[in-house]
């Protein structure tokens, strides 16, 4: 399967802001517009995270690399 990636840089200095830009990301995801998220600011990824397991429809994956890439992507539930 192929995953559609947005990448950005972005690092906020609160997880307010962090989490504002994350609910724009959700819903990206939740219109099919990319599969995955890719950052370097770990408040995004966890909010992104918090917020698309929110919905049944998605089962939400996360992954730390080595060089501190924070993923989040989606894939469908089974339920």
């Amino acid at each position: 399967m192929t995953y559609k990636w947005k990448v950005e840089n972005f690092i906020f200095d609160s997880l307010f802001e962090a989490d504002v830009w994350a609910d724009s990301i959700a819903n990206e995801m939740y219109a099919k517009l990319y599969d995955g998220y890719e950052t370097s600011d770990y408040k995004i990824a966890y909010a992104l995270a918090f917020r698309l397991a929110e919905t049944r429809e998605f089962r939400v994956i996360t992954e730390r690399s080595i060089d501190d890439r924070y993923k989040v992507w989606v894939m469908p539930s089974k339920n």
